[in-house]
Order: structure tokens, then C-alpha cells, then sequence
């Protein structure tokens, strides 16, 4: 699942065709939003909030979109088209007077909202280290909100702090040296959050850096724990081990730690009836 650091990317790569650009066309392919039209008006920013996608326009309407899974953005050059195959997953299509043209692929949670009313869609969210208004004070506040919850199911809660996913909790958890499921009350969540901050910021911003948590690039080499099931511990040389996720259960995805360099509470631990807690 695409993280805080990755949609932030992404923006930044749809601002260079597609910022200050005016929509000539707008088709819209998900029956909520058929009906609506974009023609005339100008993009003005992308702005992220965790995972979500704000793209305003002239005119105070903004679109929110949100990846998910299998989401993704393509633009195209003047005279180019999208490859026929890719066309049944198009959910919108925005034409631009330079000609370049946009294409949103299987987005979720696309919404039509007044740009004075974003809230409505992102309100729920945590603070992001990615954002300017970043409150680290807040996110230390809501994380500790309830300290029984396991590290990792806390760091998931998008509600507490915005941007971290799967792959930012598992590698948090082994940098400060605790299971995934110790309880987030027993950590300095202070220190916590200046770290989850610092790689975030430091993944989105730095070339090179993107989602390299070892400080090697290199491919297999990037991550501590994440994705390395089976394999030894970069550190130790303890075998990597991984537990399977809770179906339907955003805050108990799938988890990989160091039984050596992580100690303490094992998957017996987890979020009981988490699902009611948001992921997204």
C-alpha cells in the first residue's frame, strides 16, 4: 500500500504537467461523479494529507482521491495515449490546454468536495510530518491516547499520526529495538515520533532516499525486516520471522520482526477486534 511519503511523491510528479494547467476536457468514469465536469477550470495545487490526494482547482472545488492497494496516477504527453489495455482500469481522464493528459487508475474514494470543506474528507486524519501545520505535540498526545495498544496498530491508526504504513511500522519497530507489539504506553513515544518524522520527511525528500531504512539502496538490501521472512537479521543473524495478517483487520497487517533484536510481546498480543480502528 502506497505510504504518506509515496502520495507525496506523487504529487510532486503530477505538479510539473499538470499545475497552473487549465482542464479542457474532464470525464469522469465512476457513476457518482459522472455527471460532473472540470472543463475550464485550473489546477492549482496538489496538497497531501497522509495517504490521501487533495488536487485544487480554480473556482474553491477540490478532488480527493485516495490510492488503496492498486491505485495509481499516469500522465501522457501531447499526441500520446494510454496503452489500450489500461483502459478499463481509468476512473477519470483530464485533458489540459498543453496538451498533456491525466489519467487516474482504479482510485478510491474519489469525492467532489468545496475546497473550504476538505475536512470533510481528511478531518479525521492525525497530524503528517509531511504537511506545515506538523504537530508533533498532537501526535505524541494521540498515540498515547491509549497506551495498551500494540506499537504497530498504533503507528497504523491514521488518526493518531497520518502518512506511516505498513512498511514505515515494521521497520519503526525494529529501530527502536521493541516487539511490534509492545504496548505504545511503554515506549518514549516522544522519541518515537521524532524518528517516524525524520524517515518520513527524509524518504519523501532526499534523492535517493525512498523507503531506504538500512541507508543501503540497493535493492534487497534497503530494508531491516520488512519483506525479509526466512532471512537472517542484518544485525544479529537471528532468522527474520513473519506473522500473517487478521483478515478485514487494519490494525493487525501482515508483521515481520527480529525475535532477538525485538524483544518482547509476540503475536498472542495483538489488537483484538481492530477493525473498527482506521488504516487509511
Amino acid at each position: 500500500m502506497p505510504e504518506g511519503d509515496s502520495v507525496y511523491k506523487l504529487a510532486r510528479r503530477l505538479d510539473r504537467p499538470l499545475l497552473g494547467r487549465t482542464i479542457t476536457r474532464s470525464d469522469f468514469r465512476v457513476p457518482r461523479l459522472a455527471t460532473r465536469d472540470l472543463a475550464g477550470r485550473t489546477v492549482l495545487e496538489h496538497v497531501t494529507h497522509g495517504k490521501h490526494l487533495l488536487t485544487r482547482f480554480s473556482g474553491g472545488v477540490t478532488l480527493h482521491s485516495h490510492l488503496l492497494m492498486d491505485g495509481s496516477w499516469s500522465v501522457t504527453g501531447p499526441g500520446k495515449r494510454l496503452p489500450r489495455r489500461m483502459l478499463p482500469d481509468v476512473r477519470l481522464l483530464w485533458e489540459t490546454d498543453s496538451g498533456h493528459t491525466a489519467y487516474g487508475l482504479k482510485l478510491h474514494q474519489l469525492d467532489l468536495v468545496a475546497t473550504a470543506d476538505e475536512h470533510r474528507v481528511v478531518g479525521h486524519l492525525g497530524p503528517d510530518p509531511l504537511r506545515a501545520d506538523w504537530d508533533a505535540a498532537e501526535a505524541v498526545r494521540r498515540l498515547r491516547a491509549d497506551p495498551t495498544t500494540p506499537l504497530v496498530s498504533a503507528l497504523l491508526d491514521q488518526t493518531r499520526m497520518a502518512g506511516l504504513g505498513n512498511l514505515w511500522a515494521n521497520e519503526l519497530a525494529f529501530l527502536v529495538g521493541r516487539s511490534p507489539w509492545t504496548p505504545i504506553g511503554d515506549l518514549d513515544v516522544e522519541a518515537l515520533v521524532r524518528l517516524a518524522a525524520k524517515a518520513l520527511r527524509h524518504s519523501a525528500l532526499v534523492e535517493g532516499a525512498y523507503q531506504v531504512t538500512t541507508g543501503v539502496g540497493t535493492r534487497g538490501e534497503d530494508h531491516w525486516v520488512a519483506g525479509r521472512a526466512g532471512k537472517p537479521c542484518r544485525r544479529c543473524g537471528t532468522t527474520v520471522l513473519r506473522d500473517v495478517p487478521l483478515v478485514e483487520d487494519p490494525a493487525n497487517r501482515v508483521t515481520w520482526w527480529c525475535p532477538h533484536c525485538q524483544p518482547g510481546p509476540g503475536p498472542e498480543a495483538r489488537l483484538p477486534h481492530a477493525a473498527t480502528r482506521r488504516e487509511v
